[in-house]
């Protein structure tokens, strides 16, 4: 898959806005200035932002507890996120759904999940629904090898696979599933080795090289779209953070992270190509990181500004009334 300069650069900032929404993130939080855990996706923006660079504003993608940078990748909305982060009434969800429950149907994102493997069921649900439609949509399930063994993951599977749904199970394989190592717990070796079992593909990417990623999921996408049916794609990347922020991480050394980080860091390998390539200048360079700072730093300045919800707003979105207005009771 070509990409051109402009293309390239417009990922670049995608991947930088990522990382600078994430470690903002990271810095409310250590201020208690965001209510519950926070799990962030720190080391793994080349994953989300190739991936959603081959998707349309109509195509689905589900995501789960590790999923802003996903939102961001698809275009969400950084104030509304850090107001919804903060349990503004001008969140996403009102600031009832918090980090694990973002959604934004308006440009195709169904909703974080806090569920291991809630994805699934979702996006099979939503292919259905495209092919019922006719339409030229794809569904896209973000994943973790965590979630890969759980049940819903094999009954998606089965189910896209027999009925030739257009969707896309995208793992990110970021080498532990909270505090597990893939490498002990992951049966077979892989997660795209699965596929074969169903009688569909699967792809392997470098998930930190972002050109890898997006000409590996463009395969993938290119077969839902044409009504040839699922893929799996396995984005094999490296979280740099715990899995939720405070977790001592004693499954794993700080040498290892730090290693990963000097040889496989994305953004890193992306900004020596593209100088390499001169596409990138240090003065742009720096440009464009006090663009996406500039981003940041409203955004949170909107968030905090934001009100809370009123009590009694408690009492409202608890139910939906399907036949508009009519007493059901």
């Amino acid at each position: 898959m070509k990409t051109t300069g402009k293309e390239k650069l417009s990922l670049y900032r995608k991947m930088l806005t990522v990382r600078a929404f994430e470690e903002k993130t990271g810095e409310l939080h250590a201020q208690n200035l965001l209510p519950g855990n926070v799990h962030l996706s720190l080391g793994q923006e080349a994953s989300s932002v190739g991936t959603c660079s081959v998707l349309n504003d109509d195509d689905y993608i589900t995501s789960n507890h590790r999923g802003h940078g996903h939102l961001v990748a698809k275009g969400g909305n950084l104030k509304k996120m850090f107001a919804e982060l903060m349990g503004k009434a001008s969140g996403y969800c009102k600031g009832k759904g918090g980090s694990l429950h973002i959604a934004d149907f308006s440009i195709g994102i169904l909703g974080a999940n806090g569920i291991v493997g809630g994805g699934f069921p979702i996006i099979v649900g939503a292919g259905i629904s495209i092919k019922l439609r006719k339409t030229k949509q794809v569904g896209l399930v973000f994943f973790g090898d965590g979630a890969a063994n759980r049940g819903t993951f094999h009954e998606a599977l089965n189910m896209a696979a027999v009925y030739a749904l257009p969707v896309v199970f995208l793992c990110e394989n970021n080498l532990y599933a909270g505090t597990s190592p893939v490498s002990r717990f992951l049966a077979g070796g892989s997660v795209s080795g699965r596929a074969a079992a169903y009688g569909i593909p699967g792809y392997a990417a470098d998930g930190n090289d972002v050109l890898d990623v997006r000409k590996t999921v463009a395969k993938a996408v290119k077969r839902a779209r044409n009504g040839k049916g699922p893929s799996i794609v396995e984005n094999k990347t490296y979280r740099y953070s715990g899995h939720f922020q405070g977790e001592p991480q004693k499954y794993r050394t700080q040498k290892e992270v730090e290693a990963q980080k000097r040889s496989r860091d994305p953004i890193a390998r992306f900004r020596r190509q593209l100088k390499k390539e001169v596409i990138l200048t240090t003065k742009l360079d720096k440009e464009i990181g006090e663009e996406v700072s500039h981003l940041i730093a409203e955004a949170v300045r909107y968030a905090m500004e934001a009100p809370f919800p009123k009590p009694e707003d408690s009492l409202e979105d608890i139910f939906v009334n399907p036949l508009g207005g009519a007493d059901v009771r």
